[in-house]
């Protein structure tokens, strides 16, 4: 195995296209399109479902017991709940994150035939009318509502303009990239992860890496929403990496520098011997690294195993400060992941008894004791 050179330009470009690619749960087909046109330029090929999760491959020595490895190309949102007399919307979360990390967000409104800019604000949003009010008032998705950048009074006017229940509204990412190596935005989780495995194939394909086994990189568009990669994988995948974000809160061992693997999240622990293989990748390779356990956390791993899949499964991060609000990460973690992805690639499966479904006990690990 080689650890080859990130392209480092590449990653970062990648990421701000990404990120300038308006994607909520349910409304992913523009970022789709663009993953596709990259995998089309490195000349990996590729297959749809029907709703758009993307299966690449990249071919190995032999095809049984493959892999894949995972990113969500789907992101946080909202959608309209009910058109307001007062000419605003109310709004209901598309994912699972807090209304007070969306009061004062810009964001873009698709109706059926156009768009439309705004603002998403508390209901008491003016200090030269309700002053201390403000700060008082309840937090909440029933306590904000989104101001359309247009002439509009009341419900007829909101209509004139196409607006309906359940139109999509995409949240501003506002990317910016500071000297010191931060990356500041919302929605890293988890197109920083998605711009890491472009990183990671982009890199194999230019060196020219040979693979053992088939390598099939996978872009959900459900994960926010629970389902993942409930639906995408190959019967014959016997080994799954998840890409995802660690979250640098109090109590965590995540850092925004470095690697972070996951031992456990709110499912239930990792397969033992797929983590401890990233361990020792890591290892092996001087990849700096820390583990952390997670509790309130699912991932496409968790959709995969909960939809019935017998699959070996790990997932490796990139630590993040205030997840699901206006994020921030370091370049260095996404550079590290980069490297780690590309070295478990090239290396051997885990077991050779994993290409079959069912087997004898001949062959089955057993864990140090």
């Amino acid at each position: 195995m080689k650890l080859p050179a990130i392209d480092t330009r590449y990653l970062v470009e990648i990421l701000l296209k990404l990120l300038h690619t308006p994607s909520p749960s349910g409304y992913t087909d523009r970022v789709v399109h663009l993953v596709c046109e990259e995998l089309e330029r490195l000349e990996v090929p590729f297959e749809l479902t029907r709703r758009g999760a993307i299966r690449a491959t990249l071919k190995g020595e032999v095809s049984q017991p493959d892999r894949a490895i995972v990113a969500h190309i789907d992101t946080l949102g909202a959608m309209v709940k009910s058109l307001k007399e007062n000419g605003r919307l109310q709004l209901v979360p598309v994912g699972h994150w807090n209304a007070r990390f969306a009061e004062g967000a810009r964001a873009t409104l698709f109706t059926d035939n156009c768009q439309w800019r705004g603002t998403i604000l508390p209901l008491k949003a003016s200090g030269h009318t309700f002053a201390p009010e403000i700060d008082n008032q309840p937090g909440g998705w029933d306590f904000v509502e989104f101001r359309v950048d247009a002439r509009v009074r009341d419900i007829a006017d909101l209509l004139r303009l196409g607006v309906h229940v359940g139109d999509f509204l995409a949240i501003d990412t506002s990317p910016e990239i500071t000297d010191t190596g931060f990356i500041n935005s919302r929605h890293l989780d988890d197109k920083a992860g998605t711009a890491v495995l472009l990183a990671a194939i982009e890199a194999v394909r230019r060196e020219g890496l040979e693979l053992p086994v088939d390598c099939h990189p996978l872009f959900t568009i459900s994960e926010e929403v629970g389902s993942g990669a409930s639906a995408a994988l190959q019967q014959d995948v016997a080994e799954m990496l998840t890409i995802d974000n660690g979250t640098t809160a109090p109590g965590q061992n995540s850092s925004e520098f470095g690697v972070t693997i996951a031992m456990a999240d709110e499912l239930g622990p990792f397969d033992y011997h797929l983590t401890h293989r990233i361990i020792q990748l890591c290892q092996e390779f001087a990849i700096p690294h820390q583990r952390d356990v997670f509790k309130y956390y699912r991932s496409d791993s968790a959709a995969a195993v909960t939809a019935g899949n017998d699959v070996r499964t790990a997932l490796v991060t990139f630590g993040i400060d205030a997840s699901h609000g206006y994020e921030r990460i370091h370049f260095d973690a996404l550079e590290s992941l980069a490297r780690l992805v590309s070295v478990y690639m090239q290396g051997p499966p885990l077991f050779s008894r994993d290409r079959f479904e069912m087997g004898p006990r001949a062959g089955f690990p057993i864990q140090p004791g």
